[in-house]
């Protein structure tokens, strides 16, 4: 019997379990054990086991040392975004797009027990509020050769979803078209992708070097999902119309991100005002409902009182210390949200005008 046995078993059961004195690096070794033990159980299931690091730095660390520890576990990273709230900047390219592409695979896809799955992120990642599961299962776009597709269609669902369009395309979320071509660089791809058309029909998906645009490879299928969690749609910018205007008031004519969403153009910042996108948001623990989470406790609570870790481990719960003490995620309702934003959309605009 594995020494785990215990713990697996009250884990199953719906308990909490304390695991102390494991050296960061170990810590890889324990989880490892306990995902292959709760692999066939948790098959159904989007991941395995979630892993709440304490920050960024430290997610990365640990999916460093489990991809040592254990290569045959998938580690999914959700990273946070490197801005303020309500900034007036929009999160990095990169870092939206590897969002979405772990979003997407979570609302798409299961893990296997062969090829168990976890989820990593630090504590600000994993209690952001991110887009309804439901927007996220049916926003993906799927293609392979000799499918009839509009060239124009999927160049609108590319300026929709957060891609950019470019002369050439170098850098993820970039796409360009010329002729019957259609050249893109999707998120979580190893290179950008050409689309050939003769018509309406799709003749070929081809992977290309984007130094010398040179074909190295055929694709069989192509899988497409959004590159920002806002999308610009006729029901979104409806929506967010209406809700700019019950929060903000009558908009005013130097009001450049009104402007911008009401004719349909991604205003930068544009991923800061979600509320105002959807009906609701949802958290990333409506996508890994039933996971057990492992929370990374900082090296100052290892010296302190069992109770401060004693929810260490435990199945779908957060430690109090991280969840203000109701031992479950923070709830950032719509007004909490946007009563923080109204000082944002007055900089805003106050910016805007100067």
């Amino acid at each position: 019997m594995s020494i785990f046995t215990p713990a697996v078993r009250r884990l199953q059961e719906g308990g909490a379990v304390t695991l102390s004195r494991a050296p960061e690096g170990y810590d890889a070794f324990v989880v490892a054990e306990l995902t292959r033990a709760l692999a066939q159980q948790g098959e159904g299931r989007a991941v395995t086991l979630v892993f709440v690091a304490r920050d960024g730095l430290r997610a990365q660390a640990f999916i460093d040392a489990l991809s040592f520890a254990a290569p045959e576990i998938e580690a999914l990273h959700l990273p946070s975004w490197d801005c303020q709230p309500y900034d007036r900047v929009s999160p990095n390219a990169a870092i939206s797009a590897e969002r979405m592409t772990v979003l997407a695979r979570l609302a798409r896809t299961r893990g296997a027990v062969e090829r168990p799955r976890i989820l990593v992120g630090s504590v600000s990642a994993l209690t952001q509020r991110v887009p309804p599961l439901k927007f996220i299962a049916s926003a993906a776009f799927s293609a392979a050769p000799g499918n009839s597709v509009r060239m124009d269609d999927l160049a609108m669902w590319l300026e929709s979803n957060g891609y950019s369009r470019a002369s050439t395309v170098r850098d993820v979320g970039d796409y360009a078209s010329r002729g019957g071509l259609l050249d893109l660089y999707p998120p979580g791809a190893a290179a950008p992708i050409r689309l050939d058309f003769f018509g309406d029909a799709l003749e070929s998906i081809r992977a290309f070097d984007p130094e010398t645009q040179r074909s190295v490879g055929q694709l069989r299928s192509l899988d497409l999902v959004p590159m920002s969690e806002a999308r610009l749609t006729t029901e979104t910018i409806r929506r967010f119309r209406q809700g700019y205007a019950l929060e903000f008031g009558a908009p005013r004519r130097e009001d450049d991100l009104y402007a911008a969403v009401s004719e349909g153009r991604r205003a930068i910042g544009l991923e800061h005002w979600l509320p105002l996108l959807y009906e609701s948001l949802d958290t990333i623990f409506d996508y890994v409902a039933g996971a057990p989470l492992a929370l990374d406790a900082p090296p100052t609570w290892r010296t302190r009182s069992r109770p401060t870790t004693s929810r260490c481990l435990s199945r779908g719960c957060i430690s109090p210390r991280m969840s203000g003490g109701s031992g479950s995620p923070p709830r950032l309702t719509r007004s909490s949200r946007l009563s923080r934003g109204r000082r944002a959309q007055r900089a805003w605009s106050t910016a805007a005008a100067a």
